[in-house]
């Protein structure tokens, strides 16, 4: 990262626009920085990322000279990373003596990353390819000779001042030249519409995070004449604005540490919907909400369960928990089972009997879960069952009330 300085988001002389890109993150190394969420401009000359939403009018940008790739490659997601970013790996020179004030002084890594949030287009590596093959930014621009008039400074007239000399130039390179500035004054103006754009979109983005606050708010108290059709709708409003910055695979070098940090996010995620549903949530179930949350950074269910795994070694708010029935379940550690079993135990004296379809439409709850709940209710003695060919029903223990 410390090849990248600080310049305007403007072409220079003789700087030719390429290629641009939506939604790049970079990566100083392996190591994920601040700086995603950026729109990238490739000119035969340099490499321009900007993010209009944290710069000012004046459209300062970070600035990487082609002279510093080597080489470069693009790193394959490997077969069962569906959903993770392509990335392009640039392999770099040292940092030159006269480099201009960039974000990073220093940097123990000789490439970074250009990860692709929202796809890649597979010209941009051709692009690059015949950029650095063509070497522009070594081009020295030619000065056309100039031709004087005959006579212009040989001859003076008596009591006149001397004239100086006609310049002629040739008409070709004139228009050369009318051409190569008008077509870098419209590349210029589509960056910065470009970049004004992406400034648009960012705070649209921070009115949508406003919006979902108040409306996170008044459900949690309840507040305003909020329906349930209309809470559900708000709830799935908020789930799709998913997680800013997930945690992904390539970011770490180990494994456990990769699984220790996706534990950390799980238990982010899942707190305070599991505080909702009763305190127990189905494998099944986290894993289709954490994947609903993460957008395009879907998780595999093997990194689901090693995850999980981690949980109670991290002393994390949720653990991972295994039934007899061989059932996994995520719950909330302060979870207590004898609150479950007092209410299944008032519920079956109500209603003198109950099935697990009953108790899950009931609760509002999967099937699996009620059927775990009858079933540790019976475990403590507080309900006894009846397993006939039309259901699984259950009763209420009458041997601990009517003996």
């Amino acid at each position: 990262m410390n090849r990248f300085e600080y310049a305007e988001a403007r072409l220079q002389l003789n700087e030719i626009f390429l290629k641009r890109e939506k939604a790049v993150k970079l990566y100083d190394g392996d190591s994920k920085t601040s700086f995603e969420g950026g729109e990238v401009v490739l000119t035969n000359h340099r490499i321009l990322w900007g993010r209009p939403g944290d710069i000012p009018r004046g459209l300062t940008c970070l600035s990487l000279s082609l002279r510093y790739i080597i080489f470069f490659e693009e790193e394959s997601p490997g077969a069962f990373s569906f959903g993770r970013s392509k990335k392009i790996i640039l392999h770099l020179a040292e940092p030159a003596v006269d480099k201009m004030p960039g974000p990073v002084n220093h940097s123990a890594n000789n490439y970074i990353k250009l990860s692709f949030k929202e796809g890649m287009d597979p010209n941009i590596i051709s692009c690059i390819a015949d950029a650095i093959t063509k070497r522009a930014w070594e081009l020295v621009t030619t000065i056309t000779p100039i031709s004087y008039s005959p006579g212009g400074s040989a001859h003076m007239k008596a009591n006149q001042p001397p004239q100086l000399p006609v310049i002629k130039t040739r008409t070709g390179i004139v228009g050369i030249e009318r051409s190569l500035q008008e077509k870098q004054k419209a590349t210029d103006e589509s960056i910065s519409m470009a970049f004004q754009d992406l400034h648009k979109l960012m705070e649209m983005a921070k009115d949508m995070v406003a919006i979902s606050k108040t409306i996170s708010t008044k459900i949690r108290d309840k507040q305003g004449d909020i329906t349930e059709d209309e809470t559900v709708r708000f709830k799935s409003y908020l789930m799709s604005l998913g997680i800013d910055d997930p945690v992904t695979r390539d970011a770490y070098k180990s494994s456990n540490e990769y699984f220790r940090q996706l534990a950390r996010e799980l238990a982010q995620i899942l707190e305070e919907p599991l505080r909702e549903v009763g305190g127990i949530m189905a494998l099944t179930d986290v894993y289709c909400r954490v994947n609903r949350a993460r957008g395009l950074e879907l998780l595999s269910p093997e990194d689901v369960l090693n995850a999980s795994r981690q949980l109670a070694p991290l002393n994390l708010p949720v653990i991972l928990r295994t039934f007899d029935s061989g059932a996994m379940v995520l719950q909330l550690a302060s979870h207590n089972e004898e609150v479950i079993v007092q209410a299944i135990e008032a519920l079956l004296e109500e209603k003198g009997s109950i099935t697990v379809e009953e108790l899950a439409q009931s609760e509002g709850i999967s099937i699996l879960l009620a059927r775990e709940r009858l079933i540790v209710t019976e475990l403590h003695g507080k309900a006894c069952r009846d397993d006939t060919i039309e259901a699984l029903k259950f009763y209420p223990n009458l041997f601990l009330t009517q003996s």
